[in-house]
């Protein structure tokens, strides 16, 4: 194994450069849907080598509950620094564990209280509206998914804006955003240096469900027009894991991408583009995580195998 068992762990370093390229060069479903698998392979491959190195650098500690012969010579000398390595990575691997059940309480917590409060609605519709003076529009996932609306965020927009709001949830309930949201959440918690595809796929969502509006209504403006007054009458902040008609970031480059061209919908971009090289550094480095994971999980496991039963 050696070093490589640690290239797992750096590779995410690539998250940065990937999602600026993806989001601003790809179309938004396309970028999407990348990002989060991108996002999703990394953080397995990263949490992977950190049990990896549980394991070989805590075998010959007193105590531990692991075989006796996995303190074998053997075993320690397949990772560099395995001591420290192995102490480290408890700690590591523990704060993935903590991160990752807080994010997964939040979001799950949030969603029984929505929930909860669409039971004292019982229409049928897909579209709650909530009497609340503060504006806000989200896309509750469930059986069925729901679309809570605020009469705060209704009286702000006019009739032909409202449609395009009802149309962007509607698409972020058919595309099932809120999974994408939440993997690229948990991937951010698994290792830290993936935190930017957040940012990207959560943009990306939008842009998808923007363009989804505008197909829908037949009219870019008034959807940019829509997103623009739901951007300034909104005060309430984003729910992790849920997708909102206007949030604080990037409005100002949506209205702009629905004020022009419709983005083209092919499939891979062309190697000698922007997207194109987003596309295959993304590409490149989840294949070179995965089978350096891969690896270093198979060597120790015959070199585990060799200690016990030789």
């Amino acid at each position: 194994m050696g070093v490589f068992v640690f290239l797992p762990l750096i590779l995410p370093l690539t998250a940065l450069p990937i999602a600026r390229l993806a989001e601003q060069h790809l179309h938004p479903r396309i970028a999407a849907l990348l990002l989060t698998w991108v996002g999703a392979i990394l953080a397995a491959c990263s949490t992977l080598c950190l049990g990896l190195l549980v394991v070989v650098g805590t075998a010959q500690l007193p105590g531990n509950p692991l075989p006796d012969s996995w303190s074998d010579p053997e075993v320690r000398e397949a990772v560099p620094y395995d001591e420290v390595a192995g102490k480290a990575s408890i700690g590591a691997l523990a704060l993935v564990v903590v991160a990752c059940t807080l994010a997964l309480r939040r979001h799950y917590g949030f969603r029984a209280r929505a929930h909860r409060t669409l039971a004292a609605h019982p229409d049928a519709s897909q579209v709650a509206v909530l009497a609340d003076e503060v504006p806000y529009a989200y896309a509750l996932p469930g059986s069925p998914g729901r679309i809570l609306v605020s009469t705060g965020m209704l009286s702000g927009l006019s009739q032909a804006e409202r449609r395009a709001l009802l149309a962007h949830e509607r698409a972020h309930l058919a595309g099932r955003h809120h999974r994408l949201l939440l993997t690229v959440q948990l991937s951010g918690c698994a290792n830290p240096l993936l935190r930017p595809f957040r940012a990207a796929v959560g943009y990306s969502t939008e842009r998808w469900a923007d363009e989804e509006a505008a197909r829908v209504t037949g009219d870019r403006r008034t959807t940019a027009r829509a997103v623009g007054k739901a951007a300034l009458i909104s005060r309430r902040a984003g729910v992790p894991g849920l997708a909102a008609f206007a949030e604080a970031g990037p409005v100002p480059r949506r209205i702009a991408a629905l004020l022009g061209p419709v983005p083209p919908t092919g499939g891979w971009p062309p190697a000698l583009t922007a997207a194109g090289m987003a596309a295959i550094v993304a590409a490149a480095g989840t294949a070179a995580s995965t089978l350096s994971a891969l690896n270093a999980a198979i060597a120790l496991f015959f070199v585990l195998q060799s200690a016990t039963y030789g």
